[in-house]
């Protein structure tokens, strides 16, 4: 295969930041599949790497939290698939999650994975992450069963009444789940944000790269946590966190 060297655009990714502006009153922050099920090396059935669990998790917590001290609607939208008589869950009725499970090759690389068993109803890998929640100001939507957020989900139903023009995306992962759902953000004319250490790939460093790329010079906007929050604070007139741009 031809080997691929990344672009240089952060000339032009400096120029966009410089147009970016977030009202903490009309964003809300999107943890996407934020759950034990990715996140928790103990009975993680897609487990990211052990690393990475314990950095995005930290990284998730300083997100929910400071965007709620902003007054910033969080919403955690869970993958989650009931178990069917044939064959046998909700996400083996998709061709390619099922030729994998027949291959016996695993989605993880170097870590075992189960497309069958992953995040059944009422299982442990379906619970979101404790310490994300969620807080009784959340919202929670468990109706996710493919990539996309959107899809199948009433989330653009609750960003609408809420008047939502900002979408800021963290969880897993990188280059399907938040990709897909900044791609469904983008086409409803949303504005969008990743927030670049709230999220991870459990497909690989490789393709977390090239998903934060995608996002950056195609979609939106790819930002650490504490460069989004430093934007909510300067928008609602509060101190800026030293270090951190606004």
């Amino acid at each position: 295969m031809r080997q691929v060297t990344l672009i240089d655009r952060s000339e032009w990714i400096a120029a966009l930041r410089r147009q970016l502006e977030m009202d903490p009153a009309r964003t809300a922050v999107i943890l996407v599949d934020a759950h034990r099920g990715h996140l928790d090396p103990e009975v993680a059935t897609m487990p990211v790497a052990p690393e990475d669990a314990r950095k995005v998790r930290e990284a998730l917590v300083r997100l929910a939290q400071g965007a709620r001290a902003l007054g910033v609607m969080v919403v955690h939208v869970v993958m989650t698939h009931r178990r069917i008589p044939y064959p046998g869950a909700e996400s083996m009725t998709n061709p390619f999650w099922r030729a994998v499970e027949a291959a016996r090759q695993s989605l993880t690389p170097d870590r075992p994975s189960t497309i069958s068993g992953h995040n059944l109803e009422g299982s442990p890998q379906a619970e979101i992450l404790p310490e994300l929640g969620p807080e009784p100001t959340d919202y929670v939507i468990r109706t996710k069963k493919r990539l996309s957020a959107f899809y199948g989900t009433d989330l653009e139903f609750l960003l609408r009444i809420h008047q939502i023009e900002t979408v800021i995306l963290a969880g897993i992962n990188t280059n399907t789940c938040v990709l897909c759902t900044a791609f469904e953000a983008f086409n409803r004319d949303l504005r969008v944000v990743v927030a670049a250490d709230a999220v991870a790939s459990m497909y690989g460093e490789d393709l977390h790269i090239l998903g934060l790329e995608n996002v950056a010079r195609c979609l939106g906007w790819v930002l650490t946590v504490d460069e989004i929050l430093n934007h909510l604070r300067a928008r609602a007139h509060l101190p800026v966190a030293s270090g951190a741009r606004a």
